[in-house]
């Protein structure tokens, strides 16, 4: 339940603190006074947004605080969840800056907007005049359901299911897709594999097959040169070997008694076998070059293929080229197993499909099941607030399954006893609406265990003896949980463990909205003033009494 609230620097609220209490809290003034601010602060502490307009003074920031006592609502998981330290007293703060940053604080450690409604959606409901509204909603129609029929859980997990399942169907539908794709390109990409398969293609053969089509291009001119090369080294009369031969007979008979016949003895036999060694290289080489106008022929085609791949599919290497073979080759295989794995896939979708469909034909049986009894709790509840001819039924529409099931649910409703039920927004009346939404309010409240309902008006439209009997029922909701009550009837306000006036106060040419706390006596002269107006009569003052002691 909520404790404490602090406001500061909000609307008309400059600053201000109260203590609640347990049970039934009444809060009353005059039209004006500022009821809708204290709602809007509340709001805001619960996650709603908010903007630079709620600061008072436009040079500080606004900032709401309640304090929480949580300990009976098993809310550890949330916070371990979401890596926050629990206590059974736990306080949440909201701050707008002046520059209309939002921050939202639980325990004092920083969360964001989703988290903070995440814990206050389990601690708090407003129902404001505007929510009447929401009897046309069907999301929130089934949200009734599920609260008063305790499948909110099983709704949690169709929804969980539900989303993988949609997960699935979105990935199964774009791999048949793109198989079906492929199976449209199916011959294209066997022609392209073929023709590089086909190609052998050896990394680096490119560069090869060039410098070789260079050679045999001049083939001719080489082996002329590598011939002349060879006869100047070793021709029988004038190569160099023979003159170099000559050189070192004539040194070898006198090295023996000339020291430097001697070496350059050493170094003429040096380079003697080095051009030895030339010359048969030389040989080689020009033993190994033809002339071969065939070969080179067979050469430039194979580098024409080469080239021509290379543009076709706009590669810069055989390297690349080899790649795209691969890859062509492993989409290939795919479809050797793609029928396969496709139909696994459905397999396993279709099996997720049941799943989603048996828990939704569940869920929709389990809330059809409480559909008699909420509709005869509804109808004794209506008849105790004065409407003994009413007529209520839930009607249920079977859809096509979604994250919440196969229900689409509508409230139909009859004031008057000659009068067929129809739907709720054609005919009831602001007065009618306001009693129905308390006695549906009324029956999930106990279901949903909320710690705190806030009622803003829900009386509206109703006087007298129903008013009366509308303040009882608000009292027994206040049997089990904590209610704020903003009422201007004086039947109702009666009813409260605690009594807490808003009003407004100027000063110093400024009016700021105030709250205070009633004691017994100024109580009695608060309902004396709802039953009278601003002039109090005895009449009214023994009314006010009555009441208080009823």
């Amino acid at each position: 339940m909520l404790t404490t609230i602090r406001i500061d620097n909000y609307a008309l609220i400059d600053t201000l603190e109260l203590d609640l209490k347990p049970g039934l809290t009444i809060i009353t003034g005059e039209t004006g006074a500022g009821k809708s601010i204290l709602l809007g602060a509340l709001g805001l502490l619960l996650g709603k947004r908010a903007d630079t307009a709620v600061l008072k003074d436009p040079s500080r920031k606004c900032i709401v605080e309640g304090d929480f006592r949580i300990k009976a609502y098993g809310l550890e998981d949330f916070f371990r969840r979401n890596e926050l330290d629990y206590h059974d007293e736990t306080c949440i703060r909201r701050e707008i800056s002046n520059s209309g940053k939002s921050r939202a604080f639980i325990n004092d450690t920083p969360v964001n907007l989703n988290t903070l409604q995440e814990l206050t959606l389990a601690l708090v409901d407003i129902h404001s005049q505007h929510q009447n509204l929401s009897l046309n909603d069907t999301d929130y129609l089934r949200w009734i359901i599920d609260s008063y029929a305790g499948v909110e859980q099983q709704t949690r997990e169709l929804n969980k299911q539900f989303e993988a399942y949609s997960e699935l169907k979105r990935s199964y539908q774009h791999a048949r897709e793109s198989y079906l794709e492929d199976q449209k390109n199916l011959d294209y990409l066997t022609h392209q594999f073929q023709e590089l398969a086909a190609a052998r293609l050896i990394a680096g053969e490119l560069a090869t097959l060039e410098e070789y089509a260079d050679t045999l291009s001049h083939a001719a001119d080489i082996k002329l040169a590598l011939e002349a090369s060879s006869a100047a080294l070793d021709h029988e009369e004038q190569g160099s070997l023979i003159g170099l031969k000559h050189l070192l007979h004539e040194l070898e008979k006198v090295r023996a008694h000339l020291p430097a016949a001697h070496a350059l003895w050493q170094r003429a036999q040096e380079a003697y076998i080095e051009l030895r060694d030339i010359s048969s290289e030389v040989q080689r080489e020009s033993d190994r070059i033809e002339v071969d106008p065939a070969r080179l022929e067979e050469v430039n085609a194979r580098i024409n293929l080469l080239n021509t791949l290379l543009h076709k599919h706009q590669v810069a290497s055989i390297e690349e080229l080899i790649d795209l073979r691969d890859q062509l080759d492993a989409r290939l295989q795919q479809f050797a197993v793609g029928d396969y794995e496709l139909e696994e896939r459905k397999k396993i979708l279709l099996a997720h499909e049941e799943d989603v469909n048996r828990m939704a034909r569940k869920l929709s049986e389990d809330r059809m099941a409480c559909f008699a009894a909420f509709e005869g709790k509804i109808q004794e509840l209506l008849q105790n607030l004065g409407m003994k001819h009413a007529v209520f039924q839930v009607v249920r529409q079977e859809t096509e399954v979604g994250a919440f099931g196969m229900d689409r649910i509508q409230f139909l409703f009859s004031a008057n006893k000659s009068i067929a039920p129809q739907n709720i927004s054609r005919v009831a009346s602001g007065g009618e609406l306001s009693r129905l939404m308390l006695a549906v309010k009324y029956l999930i409240s106990g279901a949903s265990a909320l710690p705190t309902i806030v009622l803003d008006e829900i009386d509206t439209g109703v006087s007298g003896e129903i008013a009366d009997k509308v303040g009882n029922l608000i009292r027994d909701m206040a049997s089990g949980m904590q209610v704020l009550n903003i009422t201007h009837l004086p039947q109702i306000a009666g009813k409260g463990n605690q009594h807490l006036q808003v009003y407004k106060e100027s000063d110093h040419g400024t009016t700021q909205t105030r709250i205070r706390e009633l004691n017994n006596q100024e109580r009695l002269a608060e309902i004396a003033r709802m039953l009278s107006g601003d002039t109090i009569t005895e009449a009214a003052m023994k009314n006010a009494k009555v009441l208080l002691e009823n």
